[in-house]
Parts: structure tokens; sequence; C-alpha cells
């Protein structure tokens, strides 16, 4: 708990799932946590939650795909306890389907969704680590970018950008800031339910109730690249069930 227990730890796609299980533990391990995503009713639940355990929580709607929300997001966190440690850029959209499909608006939302929002977390949170001398960046991926598979073209595409864009963010970032990148195979999330394919949909349903491990595992390893000592950068984890091929 020693690299956990007081830092200020700001969570996006944080009503439900991964990002869910990251505040619950972060919060149960001493961090205060700033919650953001589009759904309010589950972020009140979810702060008092964690208030009646003991924690600290702030929360704020929020919709990545609005730079503006991400400024009040990060301000929330300065504003509320003074600063701002770490941005887990956890908000995601599969919108998985087959190319043939034609669903551009589908592969529009994960650009803007998985992509763009993750640009403008870095955009905001980039300065004030820089002003503060300290900061960490967690975003989270997917294995589907590490091996490409049919219906995931677009969806792989976003991720493989988070990566690249990660990578290329740490080797800027000099010796103060740190810069993870997390990639989650299947996961027992509602990931599959806005999916508009209903044989896709139906397919990953199927395989996520056969082998998908829970949200808490990915939270484990988010705390772990965040307990680390300065000085020590935990760059890519992968974690997924060991049934997963």
């Amino acid at each position: 708990m020693l690299g956990i227990e007081g830092k200020v730890v700001a969570i996006t796609g944080a009503s439900s799932g991964i990002g869910e299980a990251t505040a619950l533990l972060l919060a149960e391990r001493g961090a205060k946590v700033v919650l953001g995503a589009r759904r309010p009713e589950r972020l009140e639940v979810l702060a008092a939650r964690i208030e009646k355990a003991g924690g600290e929580a702030a929360w704020a709607r929020t919709d990545v795909k609005r730079r503006e929300d991400l400024s009040g997001l990060v301000k929330l966190a300065r504003d509320r306890f003074g600063k701002l440690d770490v941005l887990v850029s956890n908000a995601g959209v599969g919108l998985i389907s087959p190319l043939d499909d034609l669903r551009v608006e589908d592969w529009e939302e994960m650009i803007d969704v998985n992509l763009k929002g993750v640009l403008y977390g870095i955009a905001e949170a980039l300065p004030v680590f820089r002003e503060q001398g300290f900061g960490h960046f967690v975003n989270t991926a997917s294995t589907a970018g590490l091996s490409i598979s049919p219906l995931m073209s677009v969806y792989a595409g976003t991720k493989n950008a988070v990566r690249a864009i990660s990578e290329g963010l740490r080797k800027e970032a000099g010796d103060s800031l740190r810069v993870t990148v997390v990639s989650p195979g299947f996961v027992r999330t509602d990931f599959a339910e806005p999916m508009s394919n209903p044989e896709v949909k139906a397919q990953i349903l199927d395989t996520m109730g056969k082998i998908a491990i829970p949200p808490e595992a990915v939270a484990r390893t988010i705390a772990f690249a965040i307990e680390q000592p300065d000085g020590v950068d935990v760059g890519d984890i992968v974690v997924r069930p060991t049934a997963q091929g």
C-alpha cells in the first residue's frame, strides 16, 4: 500500500467494469479517487460506497469525446485534493462487426472514444504533470491490438494507436513521468452490450461466458503499476484468461 496511499487517481469509464473495480481497489488501498463516466447516477452510488467504507472520492459526469469534460475531471482532482498523481484512461467501446457491414458511425465512435478520448486526457493532464514534476498515465489498450482478428479491425486499430501514442509519450516524458499500457483480454464486463451486430454480439458473449476473467484482475494489474516506487516505470502489461488463445 506504500505506493498508493494518498495518491490522487482520476479514472475514466469508472461507472462499471474495469474502471469501477479499479476505483474500489485503489480507494481501499488509500488512494483518493476521482471518478468520470457518462452515467452520473452510477458514479454517485460508487462514490457513496467508497466513502461509506472510509475512502475519499469525487465524481463528475465525463464524456471522453468532449475535451472540456476531461478538463473538468482534471480540475476537479486538483480543486478537491490539491494534485493529480495518476490519470487512468480506461473509457472504451468495442462496436465490433465485419468491415463489410460498413457501420461507419460505429467506426467513428470507437475512434472518438478509444483514441481521441485518450488524447484529450493527455492534453489536459500532461501540463499539470509537467507543472507538478510528477505524474502517471495509465492507458487501457487490449489484446485485440496484439493479435488482429477478423471483425475487430477498427477496434484493434484504435487500441494499437493508443499503444503507439503511449510509447511515444513515454519517450518524450523524461525521468519524472510514467506511462503504462494495460492490455486486457476477455474480461467479464458489459463490453458487448452496445454491439449492433447480433451474431457478433452473441459470439463475444459466449466466449466471455466461458473464459472471461473478473475486472478485479485488471484492477490489481493497474494497482501494481501505480504502487511502484519513483523511478520504476511499468511500461506494458498484458492480462488475460489462461484459456485465451
